[in-house]
């Protein structure tokens, strides 16, 4: 029984740690502005605020976390554009306008 117990204890602090660390295997991963229009707007809000975030810091080589202004900004500029791109398979540090008319 204590040893039941013991395994059960195990399995739900690595169930707790896998959750946790989540963000951060998120982080990792996240392709910042080689993210796909069609990747980006398939991510939830966190989601896309990461890559967004990501793509700043790469945009001005800076490892800074940018101003909530300017991650909402640029979110509300590639929603729209992403949103609205012939080719989804362009990344969001190319998507624009001309990308909503022809295929990039």
């Amino acid at each position: 029984m204590h040893a039941t117990l013991l395994r059960t204890g195990l399995g739900v602090a690595a169930v707790t740690l896998l959750l946790a660390g989540c963000s951060d295997i998120q982080r990792a991963l996240n392709q910042g502005g080689d993210t796909t229009c069609r990747d980006y707007v398939k991510q939830d809000q966190d989601g896309k605020r990461m890559t967004i975030t990501k793509f700043i810091k790469q945009q001005t080589n800076d490892d800074h976390e940018p101003a909530g202004t300017a991650v909402d900004a640029t979110m509300v500029q590639v929603d729209l554009l992403c949103g609205v791109q012939v080719n989804q398979d362009t990344p969001i540090k190319k998507a624009d306008i001309a990308g909503i008319f022809i295929n990039k």
